[in-house]
């Protein structure tokens, strides 16, 4: 006869793996902030094994998820903590880049204060969109309306993790104007797929408020 999974210890696992992203997150946000210290131009080590971490992070995000749903375990720790490892993880790296000077688009031959507007632009940008959205879908649960993600929100987050990846490969291998090309389209497509999204999740919940304003 088969066995039933034991809930007991099920329960703890997608919540153990919130806890070990947001640890994961943390090193490897140290390790962008350290990488300029290691003397190298482009260590491609050091910075192969923050991209490591930077999926491993990713994965487990998938991981926790398939299984609070599959074994239906959900909890309030993992429904608040899990969206804000993810904040931090996206966030954090951007904000992070635009502290070590990447990427450093040098093929482009624009200024400084070009550059750091584009570095901390899209850093600010995708803060504020995490900000607002967030706001609004407390709002509504608040409400008792689902405010649950959409297909913007999914486009977003894989451009977001796309470019983190790009930078750290960029960062460490590419120093050809392609690659600063592709770094910029990159950059590009994700800001605007996080102002869209931003945009339609007001629309949003402007609907959600006229279609029931008694809530």
């Amino acid at each position: 006869m088969d066995k039933k999974p034991n809930k007991g210890i099920i329960r703890h696992i997608p919540n153990a793996l919130t806890v070990g992203r947001l640890v994961l997150t943390l090193i490897f946000l140290g390790m962008v902030l350290y990488t300029p210290r290691t003397g190298q131009d482009k260590p491609a080590g050091f910075l192969t094994a923050a991209f490591v971490l930077f999926v491993v992070a990713g994965l487990t995000d998938i991981v926790d998820g398939h299984l609070a749903r599959k074994f239906d375990v959900t909890s309030q720790f993992g429904r608040t903590v899990d969206p804000l490892a993810d904040k931090i993880l996206v966030c954090g790296a951007f904000f992070c880049f635009a502290l070590v000077a990447q990427p450093r688009l040098a093929n482009f031959g624009w200024s400084d204060i070009t550059l750091h507007l584009i570095r901390w632009g899209t850093a600010v940008i995708l803060f504020a969109r995490e900000i607002v959205v967030q706001t609004l879908r407390q709002i509504a649960e608040a409400r008792g309306v689902n405010f649950g993600a959409v297909v913007y929100g999914k486009i977003k987050m894989f451009l977001q993790s796309f470019g983190i990846g790009t930078v750290l490969i960029g960062w460490a291998f590419v120093s050809r104007e392609w690659g600063d090309w592709f770094t910029l389209v990159t950059y590009f497509l994700m800001v605007l797929m996080t102002i869209l999204s931003g945009v339609h999740a007001l629309r949003r919940a402007m609907r959600q408020s006229v279609s029931d304003p008694t809530r």
